[in-house]
């Protein structure tokens, strides 16, 4: 099929999709408003204190990009689930300082190994949001009996390479409590480790989920979905080992999901 196109004023053909791109980069469109994310995004990423080995992570990761395709403000208050070691928390820290807010996440107890980094300047106005969880006995997965992020007014909530951590029980409870957080017009961003599609469950692909049974999940707890990205399309990668093996460690397909809290 052929794409539609529109003529311009030198009647020479543009398509649609170039078009659209051509107005999203316009002043005044949403991504020259996010101009200044870039750039902080940019700054915090060349910060003195960071470790050798989070630097390494920065091209593969690519959070400006990543970030950018979310539609990440520095005015916004945003959730970032289940933040680890705090590779993204020490970026979006000094990003939503001046003008936004950032709450990190987890149990008290994994919130706890963030506290030296918090301590740092830039991180200092970093929010802890703790939330109880167990792990399931055998799945080792988090289990959550009921969940409530404490806020109705978030602008966006992240979860990156975390969502396969979630137990299947209770995937509808998290989604749920996220688009309970979320104000009328938020977003919801997921990126994790691509499962092939319908493969079933197995100790090899544990920690990779199906897209497509992704996005039904998320959009029966009430989203929109908006948009996908394939910023971490890796043709190499098999979609069948195991995330920590040697072969693929650091190089998963991953894929990003960008969903919205109906305004209306």
């Amino acid at each position: 099929m052929k794409q539609r196109s529109i003529c311009n004023s030198t009647t020479s053909l543009v398509p649609l999709s170039l078009m659209a791109a051509m107005l999203w980069t316009m002043p005044g469109s949403p991504v020259a408003a996010q101009s200044t994310v870039i750039e902080k995004m940019r700054a915090a990423l060349q910060q003195d204190d960071r470790s050798a080995a989070n630097r390494a992570r920065d091209r593969n990761r690519d959070p400006v990009a990543a970030m950018s395709f979310c539609r990440l403000r520095d005015d916004m208050k945003v959730i970032e689930f289940a933040p680890g070691r705090g590779w993204y928390t020490e970026l979006l820290g000094p990003v939503l300082r001046d003008r936004g807010v950032l709450y990190v996440a987890h149990t008290a107890k994994r919130l706890a190994r963030l506290d030296t980094l918090l301590k740092r300047e830039p991180l200092s106005k970093v929010r802890k949001a703790p939330i109880p969880s167990v792990r399931h006995p055998e799945r080792r997965k988090i289990v959550y009996a009921k969940l409530n992020f404490g806020m109705s007014d978030a602008d966006m909530v992240l979860s990156i390479r975390e969502y396969h951590n979630i137990d299947r029980d209770s995937i509808n409870t998290f989604n749920k409590a996220a688009y309970s957080a979320l104000k009328r017009g938020g977003y919801y961003c997921v990126i994790d480790h691509t499962r092939r599609h319908m493969a079933q469950y197995d100790s090899e692909n544990r920690r990779r989920m199906d897209p497509v049974l992704v996005i039904k999940q998320v959009q029966a707890a009430g989203f929109q979905f908006l948009d996908y990205a394939p910023l971490f399309y890796r043709l190499d990668d098999e979609l069948r080992y195991e995330v920590g093996r040697r072969t693929v460690r650091g190089n998963t397909d991953r894929f990003t999901l960008l969903f919205q809290k109906p305004d209306g």
